[in-house]
């Protein structure tokens, strides 16, 4: 055990003997995100840094309390990236906070989810022992992946300490197409496109434009543009879009008082949804965000 751990270890053995809860916290970028908590706030950004990183291996160990900001310059330094695209949701997100809420960004789609990037997990449960869950290679679970269990979690299932996780070489070209469509039209287009060898990484359809991102050889994502056709984005425009689309800031999740965001898991392929609001749609069709004063009734119908 590390020093901090130690100190760690002994708090929670004294909130058990004293019944009192504990709640976890890192840099508080997603403390509106989940059930309002109440307890003791504990604070974990001191346990940071850098444990293990082997570019050639793919492969990197961190600390929970390292911020989100620091682990992706040290991976692009390396031209390497987080897959899953974590939103950040302010300059405090911490790398414990990202695997936590097990948020993905607008590559989930084509890349995959947080959990699916998880190798191996360190944690301290309830009872202030230290536990550790898979490993820091690629194929490394016999039963149980229980590291994965930890994406999305929340923090219920202990404190993580340190994680271990995939990481892929960033794309060596990268373009964005704008198509005016209809959501009906956008859905069938990406369907279909979804079926054909195309270097799609992400989607986007909004006030009746789709957005449209290719990802990978220079000239898998030339062969790509000539054939699919619609307009170019500039790279510093298409930069932006996907940014504001990851940190959840386009003008679609802007709320007026009285009004709610609806957040939709569906199949990629169900049809449009003719409810009343501002629609956001994105992963294919399997992500799609409803924003207004609709009524609960109307969107569970």
């Amino acid at each position: 055990m590390t020093m901090i751990e130690k100190e760690w270890a002994e708090r929670v053995r004294a909130s058990v003997a004293t019944r009192t809860p504990l709640c976890l916290r890192g840099g508080g970028s997603k403390d509106f995100f989940g059930c309002t908590l109440a307890g003791e706030r504990f604070d974990l950004r001191a346990n940071r840094g850098v444990v293990a990183y082997e570019p050639t291996e793919l492969v990197v160990t961190v600390c929970a309390g390292t911020p989100l900001a620091e682990l992706e310059a040290v991976l692009a330094d390396k031209g390497q990236y987080l897959a899953f695209e974590p939103p950040h949701f302010g300059p405090g997100a911490t790398v414990g906070g990202c695997v936590t809420a097990g948020l993905s960004g607008p590559r989930r789609a084509s890349a995959g989810a947080v959990r699916d990037f998880m190798l191996g997990v360190k944690l301290l449960d309830g009872r202030g022992e230290v536990l550790r869950f898979g490993g820091q290679v690629m194929k490394n679970v016999a039963g149980y992946d229980v590291s994965r269990l930890v994406a999305g979690s929340l923090g219920t299932l202990g404190i993580l300490l340190e994680v271990s996780l995939k990481v892929l070489p960033r794309p060596v070209a990268e373009a964005t197409l704008r198509f005016e469509l209809d959501e009906a039209s956008a859905l069938r287009r990406v369907n279909e496109w979804g079926g054909q060898p195309l270097p799609v990484s992400a989607t986007l359809w909004q006030h009746g434009v789709l957005h449209l991102r290719l990802s990978g050889a220079e000239a898998a994502v030339q062969a790509a543009c000539a054939r699919l056709g619609g307009e170019a984005l500039d790279d510093a425009t298409a930069q932006a879009l996907w940014t504001a689309a990851r940190e959840q800031t386009l003008p679609g999740f802007a709320l007026e008082e009285g009004e709610v965001l609806w957040r939709l898991s569906l199949p990629s392929t169900a049809p449009a949804l003719g409810l009343p609001g501002r629609q956001l749609v994105e992963w294919g069709g399997a992500q799609r965000w409803l924003a207004g004063a609709i009524d609960a009734q109307a969107v569970c119908a």
